[in-house]
């Protein structure tokens, strides 16, 4: 059976249901959501979400969203299918760029309005050894000293782990706990469930909703559909094949540990390198079918200068 409505998990879906103006009061009841109540959001306003370095051979960033609440306050979100090398880091390097834009000329004070940080990711840190923590859904970090103790309370951190979301629709207690099951269950709904039935939600219904999209959009989506399916199927794949190859290989030599250490790091930059190349093929093909850059850009995140450069 064909589904319904878009895949959340895509670019095109994400940008889709938060990403564009109409979607505004979508993305802050989600973000609302997740902030605790002191800091609530009253207004949004996007911003450019491709941030250039000071000069034109530093390091720029592409963010999924980039807004700004009405008290200054900058938010990242960020859609990450798969897990990359660094990616803790490559997340504090982002918010260096919301820190930075709000450097003032002449005598400036250094007061900063609050940065956060937030990602939805696909998939687990794996990284908390015997840690309670490791199954939870939420992880908010801050910066703080050796006694626990916040240090500076304006820059944070908030990952949601998508794969410890598991609650069923019958256990739903918190406005996020709805959003989160949202998201992860949207391409199976086939009618929308009683717990939905506010505005917030009915609107991202209709938005998420492939029979309203127009033929560009299906095109784009289409696209970015194939690029998720194509990764999905090649990630799965890879993992598959990179356990068995792990077994044999320690039971050979009995250094299992370390196989599985060089395997993950190898599966980790071929899948990244792969992913690209995919990106730039699709980027093409939908260039060369007439598709608008700006839409190409939505699809395969690509920069726009590239997309025109093709």
């Amino acid at each position: 059976m064909k589904a319904k409505y878009v895949n959340p998990f895509t670019d095109f879906g994400f940008k889709k249901l938060f990403g564009e103006e109409a979607s505004k009061p979508l993305l802050m009841d989600f973000l609302n959501a997740i902030l605790p109540e002191e800091s609530k959001i009253a207004a949004l306003s996007f911003k450019n979400t491709e941030q250039l370095g000071i000069t034109q051979i530093e390091r720029k960033a592409v963010y999924d969203i980039y807004c700004e609440n009405e008290r200054g306050e900058k938010f990242i979100v960020e859609l990450q299918k798969a897990k990359q090398n660094f990616f803790k880091e490559r997340t504090v390097y982002y918010s260096t760029f919301p820190i930075r834009e709000q450097a003032e000329k002449g005598v400036w004070d250094y007061n900063l309005q609050a940065v956060y940080c937030i990602g939805i990711l696909d998939f687990t840190f794996n990284d908390y050894g015997n840690d309670p923590q490791k199954n939870e859904v939420l992880h908010t970090i801050k910066l703080k000293n050796q006694h626990g103790i916040t240090f500076y309370d304006k820059l944070t951190y908030i990952y949601l782990e998508m794969p410890n979301f598991t609650l069923p629709i019958e256990q739903l207690e918190t406005r996020l706990d709805t959003w989160l099951y949202f998201i992860k269950h949207l391409e199976d709904f086939e009618v929308i469930p009683a717990i939905f039935k506010d505005t917030i939600f009915l609107q991202a219904f209709e938005k998420a909703e492939l029979a309203a999209f127009t033929l560009s959009e299906w095109d784009a989506y289409e696209a970015n559909l194939k690029i998720y399916r194509d990764w999905k199927g090649v990630f799965d794949t890879a993992i598959s094949d990179g356990e068995k190859r792990g077994v044999t290989r320690g039971l050979e030599i009995g250094e299992k540990r370390g196989l599985e250490i060089g395997e993950k790091l190898g599966l980790e930059r071929g899948l990244e390198i792969g992913q690209e190349q995919e990106r730039i093929k699709i980027a093409q093909a939908l260039k060369t079918s007439g598709i608008a850059p700006e839409i190409i850009q939505q699809t395969t995140g690509l920069p726009l200068t590239q997309i025109q450069q093709l």
